[in-house]
């Protein structure tokens, strides 16, 4: 999420170095509560089983478990630079991150799925909770989509040999 900053013209006047991560994070954080306040405005205007089956939920619960998951390890983990080894180490760390993104994309897909096959091929009058579902999944996914530059811009070669 964090190179979109490197495309912008004005990335000559503006220093992003030790704003990037912080800028990344408020992003993320807005694309996570923009994809629940959605689904919220969704179950408030559609309350019945009719309109909005109760079970689409799961699909966003889910987006959120791995949107966890994903923040949860940085990419020192997950390269092997991190200070502590933790429980597993580095292939811990890759694993968990392949499960986290196996359960975005699912979550993505089952949306769709939930979108195409439960309210366009019925050819529901209501189609409102079905985009809600998709766009709440969507953006849930698109803010785990960040990267984190630890100390790579800040530390020269040798000092980063220093820490290993």
């Amino acid at each position: 999420m964090s190179g979109f900053l490197e495309g912008l013209r004005c990335s000559e006047c503006v220093d992003w170095g030790e704003k990037r991560n912080t800028i990344a994070s408020i992003a993320a954080g807005v694309l996570f509560f923009t994809g629940w306040w959605i689904i919220i405005d969704a179950a408030v205007i559609y309350p019945t089983m009719e309109d909005f089956n109760h079970s689409y939920h799961a699909c966003g619960v889910i987006a959120t478990i791995a949107f966890l998951m994903i923040n949860a390890v940085s990419n020192g983990q997950v390269r092997g630079d991190s200070y502590s080894e933790g429980c597993l180490g580095q292939t811990g760390a890759r694993i968990w991150l392949f499960i986290g993104f196996m359960l975005a994309f699912g979550s993505l897909i089952a949306s769709m799925w939930i979108l195409f096959g439960g309210y366009v091929a019925k050819e529901k009058a209501i189609v409102y909770p079905g985009i809600a579902v998709f766009f709440q999944n969507a953006f849930i996914f698109f803010g785990e989509l960040r990267e984190e530059d630890l100390w790579a811009n800040f530390m020269s070669s040798s000092e980063r040999q220093k820490y290993k």
